[in-house]
């Protein structure tokens, strides 16, 4: 008879359940896996066989199909192992509660020897588990950081097909299984820590005080990361671009529970998560090299994109007028939408944009600013180079910041600027001002126009300015509104309820001219 039991597959970075029916009859031996699986799930048939005979069981000699339901869908990944397993040892007898299948849902590679090894989207599936009402999810003991993450649903790690049997035969608690993850996980955490200590330098830790000068691209940083907006950093070769980017984590505020779900889900099902970092509890830093393609930055209909592995953290993209052009025009909808659509001739992806986008670039393919002496670049080569980040795509930078090359005072200056841990503190009371005002964890930069309506209303003096900047810099709506949004930022930075003329200077100021 066919047996049932439960996995899940993926779909960009949505999860759906797989029931795996197993089933055995009488005729010539042989084993099929029907149901559209990949090369991986073709290829467990042997990993299968092997194990079995490994482990003291006999494979059975019959005719043994699998289908994977829905068999309409295409399936990834070697996480069905243990559930095909699983069927085969119960259809010949060897597990008598085969009720318990229905409760869980199942996942793990198996090893030639009977481990079960680390699959990608465990924390996905046991979100799955819990809003299709599962008891639980057996999942590989490596994975068991990653899943217990989600509360009101059972997380039972397990090393090898005999804990799984020991389990299923209840000679053994899900309370004793989690005791040993917990133990096991404590002397890898323990290793982890010792090797990092021996291997980190006390000078290796990064702060903004590290960056000499430049303190109004530090103060655009501190209004970015506040407000959640997106910055626009050109200058000269060493003004300290890709310094300050790199620092920028910094002095965003630590992340919430719910970011670090929100992220961990994305990074598990990426296949991104490692033993030393089963939890994404950092907020991410991705800087994608020039010579990335449309597909590694935006993603495809089988894996996320650099800007989606951003999530909750920091996208920095380094010298973009090395970039494709067309590739960067990718961004423009994200940046704008905060989701990438991928639309492909059976079905769409959505995956979710939610990070603060640092771009830097110089002025000139020589590198320097064309009124600088070092600047050896015809107006034709400038003009070339510059159309690389159309006005489009530059609408999408809340701030737009010039950096120089620092002065010889500032050089030899040895006073330390400002360090991360004091603009952080500020950052954190501005977030704490919009989360207040918009009951929400949402930041200033995804005001609707109503809420810019609502939020941010400005004098009549105030308005005059804005006027006259509308025709001076020839503003378009939207930067009318990131005009607006800024400000509001700079306001919550100085405590201040309504904007006031010099919030909104200080915004037109990070305006290209």
């Amino acid at each position: 008879m066919a047996i049932s039991l439960f996995s899940c597959s993926y779909f960009g970075i949505d999860t759906y359940i797989v029931e795996v029916e197993v089933d055995l009859s009488r005729g010539l031996p042989v084993f099929n896996i029907v149901g559209m699986g990949d090369q991986a799930i073709s290829e467990s048939k042997e990993r299968i066989r092997s194990c079995f005979k490994n482990m003291g069981f006999e494979f059975p000699v019959r005719r043994v199909l699998v289908n994977l339901s829905p068999a309409n869908i295409k399936k990834k990944g070697s996480h069905f192992d243990l559930s095909i397993f699983l069927g085969i040892l119960a259809n010949i007898g060897n597990i008598s509660n085969i009720e318990i299948f229905r409760k869980y849902l199942i996942l793990g590679e198996i090893s030639l020897n009977g481990k079960i090894k680390s699959v990608t989207g465990a924390i996905n599936a046991a979100i799955l588990a819990k809003e299709k009402n599962f008891l639980g999810v057996i999942v590989p003991l490596e994975n068991y950081n990653e899943a217990k993450l989600i509360s009101g649903v059972e997380v039972v790690p397990v090393q090898n097909i005999q804990e799984v049997l020991d389990f299923l035969e209840n000679k053994i608690s899900v309370e004793e299984l989690c005791k040993n993850a917990d133990k096991k996980n404590i002397e890898i955490l323990e290793s982890a820590e010792i090797k990092e200590k021996n291997s980190q330098n006390e000078d290796e830790i990064i702060d903004f005080c590290d960056v000499k000068g430049q303190l109004l691209a530090k103060r655009a940083l501190e209004i970015a990361a506040a407000g959640g907006h997106n910055v626009f950093l050109i200058g000269d070769p060493g003004s300290g671009k890709s310094m300050l980017a790199k620092r920028f984590t910094t002095i965003l505020p630590e992340m919430t529970e719910e970011e670090i779900i929100e992220t961990t889900k994305i990074y598990s099902i990426s296949g991104l998560l490692s033993e030393k970092d089963p939890i994404i509890t950092k907020r991410p830093f991705r800087a994608p090299h020039y010579s990335a393609t449309e597909v590694a930055l935006a993603g495809g209909a089988t894996r996320v994109g650099e800007i989606t592995l951003a999530l909750n953290g920091v996208l920095f993209l380094d010298e973009i007028g090395e970039f494709e052009g067309k590739t960067l025009e990718t961004l423009r909808q994200p940046l704008e939408d905060g989701k990438i659509v991928i639309s492909r001739a059976n079905f769409t992806i959505t995956y979710p944009v939610k990070s603060i986008t640092i771009t830097a670039s110089n002025p000139t393919p020589s590198g320097y600013f064309p009124d600088n002496p070092l600047c050896s670049d015809s107006l034709l080569d400038i003009k070339r180079y510059q159309k690389k980040f159309s006005g489009p795509f530059l609408d999408r930078m809340d701030l737009y910041v010039e950096m120089h090359q620092l002065k010889k005072e500032e050089m030899f200056c040895e006073t330390l600027s400002e360090k991360s841990e004091s603009i952080q503190k500020r950052v954190i009371k501005a977030r704490v001002i919009q989360k207040r005002r918009f009951k929400s964890d949402m930041l200033n930069y995804a005001m609707t126009k109503r809420q810019i309506n609502k939020y941010c209303k400005i004098d009549a003096e105030t308005q005059e300015i804005m006027k006259e900047a509308i025709d001076n810099l020839k503003l378009s709506a939207r930067m009318f509104d990131k005009l607006l949004k800024v400000s509001r930022t700079i306001a919550d930075l100085g405590g201040e309820e309504n904007i006031k003329k010099e919030h909104l200077l200080e915004a037109l100021n990070y305006r290209k001219k």
